[in-house]
């Protein structure tokens, strides 16, 4: 085994995290891990790296490592050249000491069986080929391949690519991957499933991606709270599998659930009528003797608490199943409206920055009708992004015209997300968001969802700040902003990036019958199968 993982934990800083996560991967293995965000997925990805230590059990590596994190930093002056460099210099370090011993090797006195083991590692990791694969791999994920261009100035979707590929190039024993598909469209994820098919070393992926999961996980890790509070682990290859088996456990945990529930209910109900006869309302029969009285009273006391103790020993301790979203009441259109009216109207739309065309869609009109559909698709760099910044109005147009009918609301979850004010809640966030809109006038006071109502996030992370949740949290809370108002028409760009398989399942079922307009932009190729009946406007 190149990775095993015995009982491991992890809290942060007193909150547990993760707790008796067992797992191994083996040569040719591929682990697709999977849960809803902040159950620890990242986390479990930097204790198998070795970047965290964890508070109880232990982590077993064997040969080399490679990791792609969800989040990248980028010093200022880095230049892809230098995160090549970076990514091959242990290849190019094992070619340099086979040239070395190749060059001085005597073959009289030579050791022959060192020469063999340094030619072997070379052969392994192709240290020949390791450049050529550096740039076909750039080709083909999309990444920029001029080597002098400094990463700062690339957007944060090509960056990934880049360092995407520089980890594909390198051949370690063991990939560790967080999320890689959030940046690809269909040409750089038909490339990185055909790498990880044919990835001699174990893998180990987090990722939303149904469609890789299906294609490559040959087993899939659920750190999900289960019924037992332990994460689950799926044998069998493929999401379906995967997911007919935890739907079925969910239904089963849920029953329970409720079931014990009322059983509570009812004992609580059987408990408190013991307990009557103690009030002031009790008395004995009339005539009675004091001490007789006072008898009475004690045997009560002794009965009733005798049931309370059974009835604590029978009760059974059924956690509470996951949060499950709970998609606010939106609406089509207000009093008054023409529904043959578009609510948005984009009409030949061109978006320019510092010089550079973003969008130009001359003889193109973006009409979106009450209820409407539409959905965006294209390859990266098409300008999906943009076109969903310009329905949204948080860009501006060089040419063309954006037309929004009178009170309409518009909601919009963009690509990379909503800044994070430090330190301050989730609540603190979505009051202030409601008070700004209030002011502005673009928020009806009866029409306003409350943030805990949406079953996006516990009442306990939305008390935190959000700088401390993890991504996939964020990008809840910046759907839950998106719904504050009860908009008209819902703008969500790339909604699969960072959110947990199930939330996906459950926002594609309310997307499809939602009264609002929705308009999506998405590379996830389940979603597009999911909505292939909308209209569809393909940017190339």
């Amino acid at each position: 085994m190149q990775l095993v993982a015995s009982d491991l934990s992890f809290s942060y800083p007193d909150l547990p995290v993760l707790d008796r996560v067992d797992l191994a991967v083996g040569p040719g293995a591929r682990l697709g891990v999977v849960g809803e965000n902040g159950t620890g997925k990242s986390t479990l990805l930097r204790l198998l790296a070795g970047e965290l230590d964890p508070a109880g059990g232990s982590v077993r590596r064997d040969g080399s490592l490679a990791v792609v994190e969800q989040e990248m930093v980028v010093p200022d002056g880095l230049r892809v050249g230098d995160l090549v460099d970076a990514s091959l210099g242990e290849l190019r370090a094992a070619a340099a000491r086979l040239q070395a011993e190749t060059d001085a090797f005597d073959h009289e006195s030579g050791d022959l069986a060192r020469l063999g083991d340094l030619m072997a590692a070379a052969e392994h990791l192709a240290v020949w080929d390791a450049d050529r694969r550096v740039d076909v791999a750039l080709s083909r994920l999309g990444a920029c391949r001029d080597r002098d261009r400094e990463l700062a100035t690339l957007s944060v979707g090509q960056r990934f690519r880049v360092r995407l590929a520089c980890r594909l190039a390198e051949r370690s024993d063991l990939l560790l991957l967080d999320e890689p598909t959030n940046h690809l469209d269909d040409a750089g994820l038909e490339f990185l499933t055909g790498e990880l098919l044919a990835w001699r070393g174990g893998v180990v992926v987090v990722t939303h991606d149904r469609e890789l999961l299906d294609d490559v996980a040959t087993a899939i890790l659920d750190l999900d709270p289960s019924v037992d509070g332990r994460p689950v682990l799926y044998g069998q290859p493929g999401y379906l599998a995967y997911r007919f088996a935890k739907n079925q456990a969910l239904k089963k945990w849920r029953r329970r659930y409720r079931a014990e529930r009322q059983r509570a209910e009812h004992l609580a109900q059987v408990l408190d009528r013991s307990y009557e006869g103690l009030s002031d309302e009790w008395r004995p029969p009339k005539g009675s003797q004091k001490h007789r009285r006072a008898t009475r009273a004690r045997q009560h006391v002794k009965s009733a608490d005798r049931l309370a103790q059974k009835l604590e020993e029978q009760a059974v301790e059924v956690p509470v199943p996951p949060l499950e979203l709970v998609f606010p009441d939106l609406v089509a259109m207000a009093p008054g409206w023409d529904p043959g009216e578009p609510v948005l109207d984009v009409r030949h739309p061109r978006v320019e920055s510092v010089g550079s065309v973003l969008l130009d869609l001359p003889g193109t009109r973006i009409a979106v009708p009450p209820s409407g559909r539409l959905l965006v698709t294209g390859a990266n760099g098409s300008g999906k992004s943009t076109l969903l910044r310009a329905l949204a109005g948080s860009v501006g147009l060089a040419r063309g015209t954006r037309t929004v009918i009178d009170g309409a609301r518009v909601g919009a979850v963009e690509q990379e997300g909503a800044a994070v004010v430090p330190g301050a809640s989730g609540f603190d966030a979505f009051a202030r968001e409601a008070l700004d809109r209030l002011a502005a006038g673009s928020l009806d006071p009866e029409h306003l969802v409350p943030v805990a109502f949406l079953g996006l996030l516990s009442e306990e992370d939305l008390d935190r700040p959000l700088s401390e949740l993890s991504a996939g949290q964020r990008r809840r809370f910046d759907l839950a902003r998106a719904l504050l108002t009860v908009p008209h028409v819902l703008l969500l760009d790339e909604p699969t990036n960072h959110l947990s398989i199930d939330l996906v399942d459950e926002l594609t079922r309310a997307l499809r019958i939602t009264p609002a307009a929705v308009v999506v932009a998405t590379h996830d190729r389940r979603m597009r199968a999911e909505l292939a009946d909308w209209p569809t406007l393909d940017l190339g």
